[in-house]
C-alpha cells in the first residue's frame, strides 16, 4: 500500500483504487489470468514431486550406479543401498529447498510484485531441466543441481498465484483449492515421463524429456511478460481496512499550519475515496459476501493490520508452524520411500509395485477430484473444523501406515492423495485469513521455510529404517503420527478458543455501539443519531 500521507490529494484517491485492481480488469480477463495460473502450476509447481514415478527411470539409466558395490552389482541388487540414498537425498534436497525458498520468494512477492517472481520461476525451471538433461554427459553431477533448480522454480510461480484468489473474492477458497490441486497434479509430469520412456522403449530417455520440457518456461516468461497482472490483486475488505489505517495517522506535531492543512485534505481525500468505494452497489454486495465467509471462518482478521515480527511472535504463528513442519516431514517422507515401505509391509516386491503404480496415478488424479471437496469446507465451514478434519485424516493415515495388509495400503494411498493438497491450501488459506496478504509473503514464507528446513530430518528417518529398523517403517510412521496428533489437538484448540473469544468480542461491540446509538443526544435532543 502506498504511503498516502506522502501524496497529494489528487493522487491520494488514484493509490486507493490502484490497489482494487478487479475494479479495472474486466471479468473475462480475470477468468483468463487464473485459467493461464492454474495451467503453468499444473507444469511446474510441483514437478519435483512426482519422484515415486521417475524413480525407476533414473535407476533403469543407472544414475548413481557407481555408488554400488561390486557384491551388489554381482548380486543384481537394484537399487542398491548407497544408490537409493544418493537418489532420496537428491529428491530430500529439492524437497527442503521447496520450501525454504519459500521465504525469499514471499519477500520477493511482496516487495517486486507477481510478475518478477515469474519471471524468476521461468528461468529456474529452464536452468534446471538444461542440467537434469545433460547431467549424463556431465563428469561433474549435475542431478541434484538440475533437480534443485526445478524444485526452485516451482514455487516461484506457484506461490506467486495465490494473491489470484482475490480476483473473485467470493471464491477465493476455491481459487486457491484449484492452484494446489494444480500443485498436486503437476507431479502427474514425471509419470507421463515414466509412460513415454518405457513406451518408446527408453528413446525418449531423460535427455530429450527434458529438452522436451522447455516448452513450459518459456510458456510462463510470454505470459508473465503479456497477460498475468504485475502488482498482486487485493480484496475490497483489505484495501479498505489498510486504507483506514492511514487515514487515522495524526498530524504530526512539528507540521507548520500549512502542513497541517495539506494533511487534513489528503486524509478527507483518502476518506472520500474510501466511501465511494464502499458506495457503489458491486463493492457492497462484494464487501456483505466477504463479510459472511470472514466471519464464518471464525479466525478473519485475527492478526491483520499488525506487522510481520508482530504476528511471528504469537501462538497463531508458532503452532501453524509446528503443525506444517510435522506434517510436511510425515508428506516427504512417504512420497520419497512408498515402494520400500509397502514392500516390507506387504511382504511382497510385485505387492509393492501395484501399490506404487496406484500411488503414481492417485497422487495427481487426487489433486484433482479432490478441489470441489476442499473449496465446499474452506469456503463454507470454520477454519477450526477445518484444521480439526485436517487432524482426524491425518490420524488414520498414520494408522494405515502401520499395518500390513493390502486393503490398509490402498487406503493409506486414497487418503493421503485427498490429504496432501487438502492440507497445502488449508495452511495458505488460515495465513491469509489469520495474517492477511499485507504480510502474507514474509509470513506464510517463513512458515513453509521453516518446515523446509526441518524436513532435512528425512535422510536420518531414511538411513535409521534402513539400520537400526532392518527396512521396517512402522516405528518412523508411529513416532511421526504421535507427533502430528500433539500439534494437530493443540492447534485446533487454540484456535477454536480464540474464535470463539473473537465472536464474544464481536457482540460485545456491536452491542456497545447499539447502546451508544440509543443515548440522548448532549444537546438533549431526541433519541438517536443527528
Amino acid at each position: 500500500m502506498p504511503d498516502l500521507a506522502q501524496l497529494p490529494p489528487s493522487d491520494a484517491k488514484a493509490a486507493v483504487v490502484q490497489e482494487l485492481q478487479f475494479q479495472e480488469v474486466s471479468k473475462p480477463r480475470r477468468i483468463l489470468q487464473v485459467g493461464i495460473a492454474i495451467l503453468y502450476c499444473l507444469f511446474a509447481a510441483g514437478v519435483v514431486f512426482g519422484y515415486a514415478a521417475i524413480k525407476p527411470v533414473l535407476i533403469d539409466e543407472g544414475v548413481y550406479k557407481n555408488y554400488c558395490t561390486e557384491e551388489e552389482l554381482r548380486e543384481g541388487t537394484s537399487p542398491c543401498y548407497l544408490q537409493e540414498i544418493r537418489l532420496n537425498l537428491m529428491f530430500t534436497i529439492a524437497a527442503v529447498s521447496t520450501n525454504v525458498a519459500a521465504l525469499p520468494i514471499g519477500t520477493i512477492l511482496d516487495r517486486y510484485g507477481p510478475r518478477v517472481c515469474g519471471i524468476i520461476g521461468s528461468t529456474l525451471l529452464a536452468l534446471g531441466a538444461l542440467l537434469f538433461a545433460f547431467a549424463g554427459q556431465a563428469s561433474i553431477d549435475t542431478y541434484i543441481p538440475g533437480y534443485l533448480f526445478l524444485a526452485l522454480g516451482g514455487p516461484f510461480v506457484f506461490i506467486s498465484s495465490f494473491q489470484l484468489s482475490n480476483t473473485f473474492p467470493h471464491h477465493s477458497g476455491l481459487i486457491l483449492a484449484l492452484l494446489t490441486g494444480a500443485f498436486d497434479s503437476s507431479s502427474a509430469l514425471f509419470l507421463l515421463f515414466r509412460v513415454l520412456y518405457e513406451s518408446t522403449d527408453s528413446k525418449l530417455n531423460t535427455k530429450r524429456l527434458f529438452l522436451l520440457y522447455l516448452i513450459v518456461p518459456a510458456f510462463i516468461l510470454v505470459v508473465q511478460l503479456f497477460i498475468m497482472p504485475k502488482e498482486s490483486y487485493k480484496s475490497v475488505s483489505e484495501v479498505v481496512h489498510v486504507a483506514e489505517e492511514e487515514v487515522i495517522i495524526p498530524t504530526p506535531p512539528e507540521y507548520n499550519e500549512d502542513e497541517r492543512q495539506l494533511h487534513r485534505e489528503r486524509r478527507d481525500s483518502t476518506a472520500t475515496e474510501i466511501q465511494s468505494l464502499l458506495d457503489k452497489s458491486t463493492n457492497k454486495k462484494r464487501v456483505d459476501r466477504e463479510g459472511k465467509k470472514n466471519d464464518r471462518s471464525g479466525v478473519w482478521g485475527a492478526l491483520h493490520g499488525y506487522t510481520a515480527w508482530e504476528q511471528i511472535k504469537t501462538w497463531w504463528f508458532v503452532l501453524i508452524t509446528l503443525f506444517t513442519v510435522v506434517q510436511m516431514t510425515r508428506i516427504n517422507y512417504f512420497v520419497a520411500t512408498v515402494r520400500s515401505q509397502e514392500r516390507w509391509l506387504l511382504g511382497s516386491e510385485d505387492r509393492a509395485k501395484t501399490v506404487n503404480d496406484f500411488f503414481d496415478i492417485a497422487l495427481p488424479l487426487g489433486g484433482v477430484l479432490s478441489i470441489p471437496f476442499i473449496g465446499t469446507v474452506l469456503d463454507h465451514t470454520s477454519t477450526p473444523f477445518a484444521l480439526g478434519l485436517l487432524v482426524f485424516f491425518a490420524t488414520i493415515i498414520g494408522v494405515l501406515g502401520c499395518l500390513p495388509y493390502m486393503w490398509a495400503a490402498i487406503g493409506n494411498v486414497v487418503l493421503f492423495v485427498v490429504y496432501r493438497p487438502f492440507y497445502y491450501t488449508a495452511v495458505s488459506d488460515y495465513s491469509a485469513k489469520v495474517f492477511g496478504f499485507q504480510t502474507f509473503g514474509k509470513v506464510y514464507g517463513l512458515i513453509i521455510c521453516m518446515a523446509g528446513i526441518l524436513n532435512f530430518v528425512q535422510s536420518p528417518l531414511d538411513a535409521l529404517t534402513h539400520t537400526v529398523f532392518n527396512l521396517n517403517p512402522i516405528p518412523v510412521n508411529a513416532i511421526l503420527l504421535g507427533c502430528a496428533v500433539a500439534v494437530g489437538t493443540l492447534l485446533v484448540a487454540y484456535t477454536a478458543i480464540k474464535s470463539r473469544n473473537m465472536k464474544r468480542e464481536h457482540l460485545e461491540e456491536e452491542a456497545e455501539g447499539a447502546g451508544d446509538s440509543l443515548m440522548p443526544a448532549v444537546n438533549g435532543g431526541s433519541y438517536g443519531t443527528n
